[in-house]
């Protein structure tokens, strides 16, 4: 046999073996053109939830949902979101995301939000349909929503945390026997990147042991440079020989955005520390009192002697001597009517 009749009988070998395996398996040979008609896959890859807008009483978690597809296109494909109470069990909110047909391969992002009320946990199940049929679910736990700030008392400037530079500084101006001038120094930091906007920094004085307001003073916070501190300053006028606690407040348009306290002792046998309790010590409330009541009080003008506790001296109380005496007498001119 030569060459050419050798070369031939292998070619109709060969076709006579492809023809023989395409009858024995026919889904051997496949057109390449439908390799990518397999049936479409779509599968949750992640699940990232964020803080959206935070309101008072409800926040607002977005969702973004990693999609994974492969195969031919998955059609009518929808992502639904519920909000479940870790505690309660109940669903909280439920959102539907409608997404369409998802082809081309690889991996996109969902967009979606659920609303839920800022106190609690939260168990966000994420459940992705295609034509009403559950194709993939995933579920992420959420808690520590009462710690977001609301978007309206969203500001980076407060009061200075520092270990030695104290925030409330408080010295004496003036000082006698019935009062005291009080220079109250308060430390403002910003921590943003952008110059803050002005402030309204209130301060009361309240008496330590009946948290009665001996006086209150109100000062506008300045433009606050970014990383800087700044001191505000003012000044308040007191009974003398009380303890005090000093409450500061910072408020934009009525918002209260932070608070600090600290003390201020002016009794020289007890001393108060902010956010502790002590001992009670005598107190007058006709020396707090405030208004056109308060020059009455002391009846022909003339201070009240006080004796080494603190207490009024003599036979009268200011400000309760003359209307303790009418009581009396009223009781007294009672009960002799009703004896025989």
């Amino acid at each position: 046999m030569d060459t050419r009749t050798a070369l031939l009988a292998a070619a109709a070998a060969l076709l006579l073996a492809g023809a023989i395996g395409a009858v024995a398996a026919p889904d051997a040979i496949v057109d390449p053109r439908e390799a990518d008609e397999r049936p479409g896959d779509v599968r949750i890859v992640d699940t990232v939830v964020s803080p959206g807008e935070v309101r008072g009483e409800t926040a607002e978690l977005r969702l973004g949902v990693d999609l994974r597809h492969r195969g031919s296109t998955v059609e009518n494909v929808t992502v639904r979101h519920r909000a479940i109470g870790a505690d309660s069990g109940l669903l909280v909110d439920e959102t539907t995301v409608d997404v369409g047909d998802v082809d081309g391969g690889g991996e996109r992002t969902i967009n979606g939000s659920v609303d839920v009320d800022r106190a609690g946990g939260y168990r966000i199940e994420t459940v992705v349909f295609a034509d009403g049929e559950r194709r993939a679910s995933q579920t992420t736990r959420v808690g520590g929503v009462a710690a977001l700030t609301p978007d309206y008392a969203d500001s980076r400037v407060g009061f200075t945390e520092g270990n030695v530079w104290p925030t409330v500084a408080v010295s004496v101006r003036e000082a006698d026997n019935e009062t005291a001038t009080l220079s109250v120094s308060i430390s403002v930091t910003n921590r943003g990147d952008a110059a803050s906007e002005p402030l309204d920094l209130r301060v009361l004085l309240r008496q330590s042991e009946s948290n009665v307001i001996a006086d209150e003073a109100s000062e506008t916070v300045g433009e606050v440079r970014p990383g800087r501190t700044d001191t505000v300053t003012t000044t308040v006028e007191v009974p003398a020989n009380y303890n005090y606690y000093v409450d500061a407040a910072l408020w934009s348009d009525d918002v209260l955005i932070d608070e600090t306290q600290g003390v201020a002792n002016l009794n020289p046998r007890e001393t108060i520390s902010a956010n502790q309790t002590v001992e009670e010590v005598d107190f007058a409330v006709e020396d707090f009192t405030r208004g056109e009541g308060a020059d009455d009080a002391a009846g022909d003008g003339a201070a009240p002697d006080r004796g080494a506790d603190g207490s009024s001296g003599g036979d009268s109380t200011p400000g309760f001597g003359p209307l303790v005496a009418l009581v009396a007498l009223v009781v007294a001119a009672l009960v002799a009517r009703r004896r025989p």
